[in-house]
């Protein structure tokens, strides 16, 4: 089989190193008549998809046939599950039928925005200082779909040309997110790896509150640039229900370039205070990620109120939420002695008392007792937790955090003094 008559959906081997086993989604042909594949690999996530060249891609070997008299015996077991199989279907087609309309039209919706997000529109964006890859498709308008993409690092504007991107640069006057500066605190130092990757020493980091309905172009390509690099939210243009808090390093020449944010909603039926986060890959590994939860949450104990991330979360949300939550939950523990109630621990921390519970379950630091969830622990257990967890994090400086609810503002925004 030679790769020119590889077929969208085939199965493949990549020749060289692992040869990995992957699913051919798109395909292309060059000029010059040269074919190439973009990939899927199977078992790996979706940012690893990529474009390979014809000759990169083998066919995939058929597999040895089973000895006759195995081959007879596998034959009746193989009928017997297919029957079992056969009547199991039947039963799960059934109760698909059964379910509602909006539901079938929602896995439809659903299906649909995944076929037709499975290929990359752009593999590259150059963004102050860095080129970075991308990761997932994001719905930029048609015309700027191309192999780079320039992104401001201050206004998020993108253009398809460099040249462009260079006048845009010098014609820039405003060096900074739109909206309310709620934090400004010293950047700690960065470690000597990452400055020898090339990343420069900020002077400060910087927190501003955007509301989507207020400046909503800017939020808008927040959106698009998140998208790139998240693979399961599907927010873009309806920016107005929420406020968006964006996390800057501020440089030497007083320019504050953007390294992640989050956003929630202004009115939540479920008290959720993360609707989506991120940190741009160019700024991870600096403990931004732990920084942008804990300004989350202590905005949420400024309202009065308590809060948990929107879910489902993905597997890298769930690790970094349940490492922040243990180093909240640990030192209030231990600082009372165990002398606190769940509900105690969540007024005192703005986390909703599920996820305390998951949190100290995973710790084996709380029991089922008359129907209730009782803290099982001693201060020496504790203080045993605290040093196999004492891993330091970067987290919000409450006395620089400017921010508290203001009365008269109805969507529960912000008031910077």
């Amino acid at each position: 089989m030679t790769a020119e008559a590889f077929e969208i959906g085939d199965t493949v081997t990549q020749v060289g190193g692992d040869k990995r086993v992957c699913e051919i989604i798109e395909r292309k042909q060059t000029g010059d008549g040269v074919w190439t594949y973009y990939v899927h690999y199977q078992g790996f996530d979706r940012r690893l998809d990529t474009w390979v060249p014809a000759d990169e891609l083998e066919a995939m070997k058929e597999p040895e046939p089973v000895p006759s008299p195995a081959r007879r015996f596998m034959t009746k077991q193989d009928a017997a599950n297919s029957r079992r199989a056969t009547r199991n279907m039947k039963r799960k087609i059934d109760e698909v039928n059964a379910s509602s309309l909006n539901g079938q039209e929602d896995e439809q919706l659903e299906k649909e925005h995944e076929e037709s997000t499975k290929v990359k529109n752009i593999q590259v964006i150059e963004m102050g200082r860095f080129e970075v890859d991308t990761w997932y498709f994001s719905p930029f308008p048609e015309e700027y779909c191309q192999h780079k993409l320039y992104i401001c690092e201050f206004s998020l504007k993108y253009m398809k040309k460099a040249k462009t991107y260079e006048k845009h640069k010098l014609a820039l006057k405003k060096r900074q997110p739109p909206g309310k500066m709620i934090y400004l605190a010293p950047a700690p130092p960065l470690h000597a790896e990452t400055l020898a990757a090339g990343h420069l020493q900020p002077k400060q980091l910087s927190v501003f509150e955007i509301d989507g309905a207020e400046s909503k172009v800017y939020s808008q390509c927040l959106c698009l640039l998140a998208k790139l690099f998240l693979d399961h939210k599907t927010l873009y243009y309806d920016v107005d229900p929420f406020l968006f808090y964006v996390l800057c390093e501020v440089g030497d020449d007083g320019g504050h370039r953007v390294a992640g944010y989050f956003s929630k909603e202004k009115f939540s039926s479920e008290s959720n205070n993360i609707a989506c986060i991120l940190v741009l890959p160019q700024h991870q590994r600096k403990g931004y990620g732990k920084l942008l939860i804990d300004v989350a949450y202590q905005i949420t104990i400024r309202e009065g109120k308590v809060g948990s991330p929107e879910k489902p979360l993905s597997d890298l949300g769930q690790l970094s939420f349940r490492s922040y939550w243990t180093a909240v939950i640990l030192p209030t523990l231990a600082e009372h002695r165990g002398n606190l109630s769940i509900r105690d621990i969540s007024i005192m921390t703005g986390i909703k008392t599920e996820d305390i519970i998951s949190t100290l379950q995973s710790l084996y630091l709380i029991k089922y007792w008359k129907g209730q969830h009782v803290i099982s622990v001693s201060p020496k257990i504790v203080d045993e937790h605290l040093k196999a967890n004492s891993r330091p994090s970067l987290r919000c400086d409450t006395s620089k955090l400017r921010w508290k609810p203001d009365p008269a503002d109805a969507t529960g925004g912000a008031s910077a003094k």
